[in-house]
This record gives structure tokens, sequence and C-alpha cells, in this order.
């Protein structure tokens, strides 16, 4: 393949949108057009992220590292500058590969010593000042229309930090245009580069746009809100056990004080909410992801105009899930649980093989797959020290590792079948374990950790931890830039005899 003509790479991706609220898996929510991808491409509703926040998970991501090895742990910790990164962002590689990087929405990369340079970004466009400014890019209505953002700030004041207090979660039909939304903005600024002269050039193209939405809080427009029946939006189901049950939430809300407190004023709004308030907090929720598919069904349609769907690879992710008032009310993700840890991942284009499109791949996937994924497409090898696989290739592993460190570590690894977390109580000695049948228990409700029947189950499960973290970690510290790319960190090896799915018609 020469530059001209390698697969253009359009990367669309969203903030806290839970694996299952598309209409592909729920009929009831209105996503077409992401949908219509779902329809010419792969889903892949196994898929995890590697840590349940917004930080880690996105270096994760953007390194194809775990956290532990890229040293991004929480939301809280300061970040690497652009001269301690572990390894070349998906960005940096595509740029220097030779491709047009244009990138519109948020990355978050946290607090950094620096303000960041774009990281690879030709064309860079900012989110909201909150979740920082990278040297070189535009930052939303700062300049441009500072009336527009302080209507949105004035809208949003009393919905606290990220906007996930309760009032944010039950928020509010919008009384201001979209385009005065950092997503409106966004797309705005996306839709008008998608129209204009950069991309009369014959390199292929990166294109990243990456909103904050459905993430907190839910003020989407009576446009979008109309598109619901109140009357069809499902009631949270209650556990029969409340927040007193030990596991890795209570955990986590004795060890921190804010996250603590945050879960109390959700379970008291909750629990004194009417029934039919409820499920219009969840409409709106609904309502947001039906209003980022319509906007990135707008930027494929000027993508297509532009004739760059014709030869592409378009790549659909969220950086983590949503518990949306799950296990009594919790809300936000900050858990190992599968509302939280799970994520919507597709793949759709050309690029993939005929016999693939409208397929459902039930591997254990992982957000750490998608950078082996977009470079194999693209032509060139990731860098040596990258956990993931390519999902177009037939590599399997037996199950997909999560972790989280803030405020107590804990640790997630899950088969198609059983989910194991391990986590640390600072009050008890030793690690301390959940363990769910997920077939028999997909709500994980259940925890049979303790129980003779799945102790063998048990046993296995943790030693499948300790061998894929050794290994996955053994790789990073024992690989150098320049070295083989590792494919494949445990499970089934590549076939050898026809080991790619990339179509290149």
């Amino acid at each position: 393949m020469t530059a001209d003509d390698r697969p253009n790479i359009i990367f669309l991706m969203t903030d806290q949108q839970r694996w299952d609220a598309l209409g592909a898996h729920n009929p009831l929510i209105k996503t077409p057009n992401l949908d219509r991808l779902i329809q010419s491409g792969i889903r892949f509703p196994q898929a995890t992220c590697q840590a349940p926040m917004c930080v880690p998970s996105r270096h994760s991501l953007m390194t194809g590292m775990y956290p532990s090895q890229n040293g991004v742990r929480s939301n809280e910790a300061a970040t690497p500058g652009d001269d301690a990164i572990a390894a070349p962002v998906i960005a940096e590689a595509m740029r220097d590969a030779g491709y047009l990087t244009a990138g519109f929405g948020k990355t978050h990369w946290g607090r950094t010593p620096d303000t960041p340079s774009t990281r690879g970004f030709e064309v860079r466009v900012v989110g909201t000042r909150d979740l920082g400014l990278e040297v070189g890019a535009a930052g939303w209505q700062e300049e441009e229309d500072p009336d527009g953002r302080a209507a949105y700030l004035q809208m949003t004041r009393d919905y606290g930090p990220g906007e996930e207090e309760p009032v944010g979660y039950f928020g509010a039909t919008s009384p201001i245009p979209m385009r005065n939304h950092p997503d409106g903005w966004i797309a705005e600024k996306a839709l008008e580069w998608l129209d204009g002269p950069d991309l009369d050039t014959d390199k292929p193209l990166f294109f990243y746009l990456s909103f904050v939405k459905p993430h907190a809080g839910h003020n989407p427009s009576a446009e979008f809100e109309d598109l619901y029946d109140i009357d069809e939006i499902p009631d949270l189901e209650v556990p029969p056990w409340d927040e007193s049950r030990y596991d890795h939430i209570r955990v986590r809300d004795e060890n921190s004080p804010f996250l603590g407190a945050r879960s109390k004023r959700w379970r008291d709004a909750w629990r004194a909410m009417p029934l039919r308030e409820r499920r219009r907090a969840t409409l709106r929720y609904w309502a947001n992801c039906s209003w980022l598919d319509s906007l990135f069904g707008q930027a494929l349609d000027r993508l297509a105009a532009r004739g760059r769907l014709a030869n592409a690879l378009v790549v659909f992710a969220s950086d983590h899930g949503e518990l949306l008032g799950e296990r009594n009310f919790q809300f936000s993700k900050y858990c190992l649980y599968d509302s939280s840890v799970r994520v919507p991942l597709v793949l759709s284009g050309s690029a993939i093989a005929p016999h693939l499109r409208g397929t459902i791949d039930e591997r254990p996937a992982a957000l750490v797959d998608v950078y082996p994924t977009i470079t194999e497409t693209a032509g060139f090898d990731i860098h040596a020290r990258a956990v993931g696989t390519s999902l177009l290739r037939r590599a399997r592993r037996s199950g997909s590792f999560a972790e989280m460190h803030e405020p107590a570590p804990a640790w997630m690894w899950r088969t198609p079948r059983y989910k194991l977390i391990m986590f640390v109580d600072p009050k008890k000695a030793g690690a301390q374990g959940e363990l769910y049948d997920l077939e028999a228990d997909p709500r994980e409700w259940r925890n049979v950790f303790e129980d003779p029947a799945h102790l063998a189950v048990r046993a296995e499960l943790m030693a499948e931890l300790i061998a894929h973290t050794a290994t996955s970690f053994a790789t990073f510290t024992h690989g150098a830039p320049g070295s083989p790319p590792v494919l494949e960190q445990s499970g089934a090896p590549v076939d050898p005899q026809n080991d790619s799915e990339i179509s290149h018609e």
C-alpha cells in the first residue's frame, strides 16, 4: 500500500456511554446512525475498558497500555507531560506515518506539569477548559462566543463537579441552543473543517471526534426528549440488599469522603423521587445518546460527501460506562461492575472484510485493542510496549482485564462466563474478593466468592488474573522501542495462514 491509498481512519467517541445504550441492543434507544455502522460492521458486546474513569481509561486507549504500565491510574493524580508519556499516542503515530490528523473534542489528558501539546493532531479543537487545554488548540467558545459559553455555565451552575450531583443527573430540558453546549460547539467546528480546504490532499485522514456526553449533566433539547415516551422507560431494578452489603463499592465510599458523600446524596434523592421522575432522568440520558448520534451522522455525511468513506475504517467507542441508578441508586462509574466497565465498541467501514459486515464478535475485546487495530489497518506496527491485539485478527485472550486505583486498588478478570474482582480494604488484611456467574446472574447481584461450589472456578480465575498481569507487565518492562510488536499476550495464537480480516477492496 502507498500513502495515497491507505484507508482513512474515522474515530468516533463518547464519554460515559453504557455498552447497551444503542438501538442495536435496546430498540427503545434511538441511535440510527450508529446502528447503520453496526449493520455494516462488527459489534463487540463483551468489550471492556481498562479503568472505569476518564483520565486513565483514555490514556490506556491512547497508548495501548494498561494504567499500571503507563503510570496513569486515576483521575486525581498528576499525569505525565509530553516528555514523560509512556508511548507515542495514536495521533502521534498516525501523523508520523503520513496521515493528516485532525482532532475535535475530548482527550482529557489530566493535570500535566505543563500544558501539553496537541500530541500529534495537526488540526485541534478541544472541549471545555476544565478538561484541559493544549498548546496550539482552539478552546471552547473562549473568544468566538463567550456569551454562549456563559449561558451554558449558568444553566449548569448547580450541577456540581463533573455535573454529577443529583440535580445534574436529573437534569432539565435545555433552555439554550444546543450549539452553546460544549458538544454542540465541537460538532459545529468539526463540520466547518470537513467542509473546508484541508481535505483537498492526497494524504489519508485520521479524524477524531470525541464528545463529552452522555456524561451528566442530562440536559438535552426538547427535540431529542420528544423521541421518547416516558411510559416506555423502565423503572430501575432494586436489588434485594442495600448499601450496607460488603463489596468494593462500599470500600470505595468508606475510603473517599467525596465519593461516599455523593453516593449518599444520590440515594437520598432517588429514594424520595416519584417513579415517573426517575424514568425522566433515564429518558434524558437516552436523549443525550440520540443527540450525539445525530451529530455523528452529520459528520459521517460530510465525510462521505468528501469521498473519505469510500476507503475507511470507522471506529466507535466510549471510555467507560454509567451505572445510571443501578445497585441502589448508584450513578457514574468508579467500580468494576458491567454497567461501568463494559463499553460500546464497533468497527465499520469498507476496511472490514465483507463476510464480517453485520456480525457480532463475542470475544473479550478491550479498549487497548483499538490502537493496534488502527495501526494494522494503516499498515504499520504499533510500538513494542502495547498489550492489545488487533481486532481484525483472529487472536483471542481468555478474558479481559481492568483495574481501579481511586481510592482503593481493585482488579477485574472477566471471562465470557465469570467475573472475578479482587480488591484491597485498608481495614482488613489481605485481598478481598467478589465472584459472579454472568450467565446465571447478569446483574451481578449474588457474590459467590465464598460459595463452596465455586471454589474451583475462583482458583482458576485468580490464576488467570495473575498470569495475565505478570505476562503483560513483563512485556512492558522488557520491551524496547524498535523491537518486534507483541500482537498477543494471552490466549490462542494468531492463525498464520489467514490471520488478517482487513479488506483491501
